[in-house]
């Protein structure tokens, strides 16, 4: 299902751009934005992974580099059915992780060194089976795209008034106002792309994973404990990213704060230990 929203995306995106291209350009700027449009659909499903960890200097470890990271996830892959995905370790303090990768086959989850630091084996355990639960339900694909996605609408009216600006007679007169109001309100549509993406798959993600790891209060401690060190050590990455990450690296932007990408941390608990214990 996610893959073919995927595909729904980059079609809804092409018109986008098409749409834009003609009022900044014209017929040029139409031609323009088809071309940017088109390049970007297959950089970002056949590479947005590799775009996204290298954004974060995410280096691939291998199992004599990381033997109880290894450990975990091949545990946690015999009870997902999945294939062993590569992993990858970000040398940052902030306690996070994500998931990318266009398929099963292709999957990688990365980790801070800081949350390998700040959580204790189940808690890691907790935090692993939330991420190869995006994985088993293709949300890493999705999330990844989406990010890469946020980056074009912002980058789109820049580009068209470089090099979309027609002929006089072909050029619509309120281009360049179009283009300017576009870089306004393009970081917002963005940031609604990706919200819609990713709340709901974040709540699907924590009941799997749970069910992955066989202890959901091990996942609700370690999101306890990733949220409130979010808030302490600063992130440093791309706002775009914000929605692959188990919570929200940029927890500090009051900006973010109005539009959070992520379910409030206290449901999210109270949800895995309604698992546990049942409703109250």
């Amino acid at each position: 299902m996610n893959t073919l929203k995927v595909f729904f995306l980059m079609f809804v995106l092409t018109c986008l751009f098409l749409l834009v291209g003609d009022l900044v350009g014209g017929q040029r700027g139409m031609v323009i934005a088809l071309a940017f449009g088109g390049i970007f659909n297959l950089v970002s499903y056949w590479f947005s992974d590799k775009i996204v960890l290298a954004m974060y200097h995410a280096k691939r470890v291998t199992e004599a580099e990381a033997p109880e990271l290894y450990s975990i996830v091949r545990e946690l892959t015999a009870a997902a059915e999945l294939p062993m995905p590569a992993l990858a370790i970000i040398p940052q303090e902030a306690p996070n992780a994500f998931a990318t990768g266009r398929n099963h086959a292709h999957a990688v989850v990365a980790v801070t060194e800081g949350m390998m630091r700040m959580v204790n084996r189940d808690e890691l355990k907790g935090v692993l089976a939330h991420e190869l639960a995006h994985v088993r339900n293709y949300d890493m694909l999705i999330g990844t795209f989406a990010a890469t996605l946020a980056a074009a609408i912002a980058f789109l009216p820049r580009m068209l008034l470089f090099f979309g600006g027609g002929d006089r007679e072909d050029r619509s007169p309120l281009g360049p106002i179009a283009a300017i109001a576009l870089m306004i309100i393009a970081p917002l549509v963005a940031l609604l792309v990706r919200m819609a993406i990713s709340r709901a798959a974040e709540y699907r993600a924590d009941a799997d994973g749970a069910k992955f790891a066989g202890n959901p209060l091990s996942l609700a401690s370690a999101l306890g404990k990733l949220d409130a060190f979010s808030k302490r050590i600063p992130m440093a990455g791309n706002e775009v990213t914000a929605h692959m990450f188990i919570v929200n690296p940029f927890a500090g932007s009051s900006f973010l704060r109005m539009f959070s990408t992520h379910p409030p941390i206290e449901r999210r608990v109270q949800r895995l230990r309604e698992m546990a214990f049942g409703p109250r």
